[in-house]
């Protein structure tokens, strides 16, 4: 077992899994992550995106797959005989973990994209996921100077940011005591008699992004008076926080973490 590892299980040991079972009566099924109801107020914290300094550039991440393919400097991609290059679109976007791409890169808000194509920021009815900003993107495939959002974790900024926030707004501050759920789809199995659930310090939650086990931020984290729930649900490119009310506006008013109001997902 790593050092990382050791750290984990040392700060953040595994507790039976019925430790979810409010959250299964609450929310439902908890395959992508149990989505809780305002509580009473709800916020959906936006994952980050990136945009190259010099700008986006015309071609697309699938244009320019398609052009390595051409000149043999990429490799098709063949599974059981079926070539994925012809079926699918190299979207650019990724699933799990992110962070800050490093230097020549900033910071793209999801308002400013919003403003610059027209687009809603999330169009009424949808979720925050890859339907969003269909006027950035050439038939599915963004451009290569843009870093899209990944599904199914937070980026490791807003990670800390988040935690940053939760723990000043919950009485016993970083001793706050949580439970963390990883759902199976980040664990790379699905097995429900086993639910992967961790319990600790929330002045140590920033540690469970490098949880090895999985490549994902938590599905789910609140505290044991449940004051508030997170989700990041597998398959969206946000993360929905239910709680009080003075949480939710230090969510939208935070000058670091983009955050939206969706009434149709409150």
């Amino acid at each position: 077992m790593s050092e990382e590892s050791n750290l984990i299980s040392s700060l953040w040991p595994l507790v039976p899994s019925g430790a979810t079972d409010w959250l299964l009566e609450l929310c439902g099924d908890g395959l992508t992550g149990f989505m809780p109801p305002a509580m009473p107020d709800s916020v959906w914290v936006l994952n980050a995106m990136y945009e190259h300094e010099q700008g986006p550039e015309d071609m697309s991440y699938h244009e320019y797959h398609q052009a390595r393919l051409a000149d043999g400097s990429a490799l098709p991609h063949t599974i059981a005989g079926l070539d994925l290059d012809a079926v699918a679109v190299a979207t650019g976007g990724g699933l799990g973990r992110a962070r800050h791409p490093g230097p020549g890169w900033r910071r793209l808000r999801w308002a400013e994209l919003a403003r610059r194509t027209g687009d809603p920021v999330v169009s009424d009815g949808l979720m925050p996921a890859y339907r969003c900003f269909p006027s950035a993107q050439k038939q599915g495939s963004w451009p290569l100077g843009i870093v899209p959002p990944t599904e199914g974790s937070l980026d490791r900024e807003t990670w800390n940011r988040l935690i940053a926030i939760l723990t000043q707004y919950s009485p016993p501050g970083p001793d706050t005591r949580c439970l963390a759920y990883y759902n199976p789809l980040t664990l790379g199995a699905v097995d429900f008699d086993n639910l992967h659930v961790r319990e600790g310090r929330l002045g140590d939650a920033e540690i469970l992004y490098d949880h090895s086990e999985a490549d994902f931020s938590p599905a789910n984290l609140w505290p044991d008076d449940r004051s508030w729930v997170l989700c990041t649900d597998y398959d969206l490119w946000a993360t929905k926080v239910a709680g009080p009310p003075t949480l939710i506006d230090a969510l939208l008013n935070d000058p670091e973490i983009e955050a939206v109001r969706l009434p149709w997902a409150h």
